[in-house]
């Protein structure tokens, strides 16, 4: 949607510059209506949390896969009641799913890498292109801690994927720790999976707990090798 972008390149951010100051940039540039991808992860709360604070107009969606851990449901319960937010929930194309599931069965993304991605794809990724058709630019809760697959991800970037909108990572640089402290801080509302050992949280067939010590992705997709373990919407 938004044209503002183009011929621009966004200077690195220097080390230090604080969440607020990446959505206030963000805010400004992107020029238009901006929307938050949640997922309602810890990071994802927090950033509402960031944005009431600021007083920020931005937009809540998420995604349903149709394969949720309940506790998800439940935390974005908690989250619409205590923030007085409205959240647009994004569904897979009904024909697709009822395709994969008829002519792969319900577990095919555990056979092959290639599997996995379509099952992602229709379930995440096509979402997701609808949700930010209307927006010139979208807000993450990724961190370079998570994984390999995000340490080089900047601040603020050029989401060519999606029509060279804005993609705005304000809590890029945060340890978990700081998230938690955060959380803890404000009281806000938090995943109960998290307290039992889920660092990251997706689709209940593809998320366990992990172990001390493991890899924050270790649970996410653990038949795949590290550098695979993306399921689309961040592609770079």
């Amino acid at each position: 949607m938004n044209t503002a972008t183009e011929n621009f390149n966004i200077s690195p951010f220097p080390e230090g510059v604080s969440a607020e100051e990446i959505l206030h940039f963000g805010v400004e540039f992107a020029r238009g209506p901006l929307a938050l991808a949640c997922s309602f992860s810890v990071e994802d709360v927090v950033l509402i949390d960031l944005i009431r604070e600021l007083e920020i107009n931005v937009g809540i969606f998420a995604l349903d896969t149709g394969r949720l851990h309940e506790e998800t449901y439940e935390i974005a319960e908690s989250v619409s009641e205590r923030y007085g937010v409205q959240i647009d929930w994004y569904f897979p194309e009904r024909d697709a799913v009822e395709d994969l599931a008829r002519e792969k069965g319900l577990f095919s993304f555990r056979q092959s890498l290639e599997n996995r991605h379509e099952c992602c794809r229709i379930r995440k990724v096509e979402p997701l292109g609808r949700a930010l058709a209307n927006f010139s630019g979208w807000i993450t809760g990724i961190r370079r801690e998570q994984s390999i697959t995000r340490a080089e991800v900047a601040p603020i970037e050029i989401d060519a994927c999606h029509g060279d909108i804005l993609k705005i990572n304000p809590l890029v640089s945060w340890r978990e720790t700081e998230v938690r402290d955060y959380a803890k801080r404000k009281r806000i509302p938090m995943n109960q999976l998290h307290n039992q050992g889920f660092p990251s949280i997706g689709c209940a067939p593809c998320t366990r707990a992990v172990k001390p010590g493991e890899d924050p992705r270790a649970g996410r997709w653990w038949w795949e090798n590290p550098e695979h373990k993306e399921c689309g919407l961040h592609r770079r």
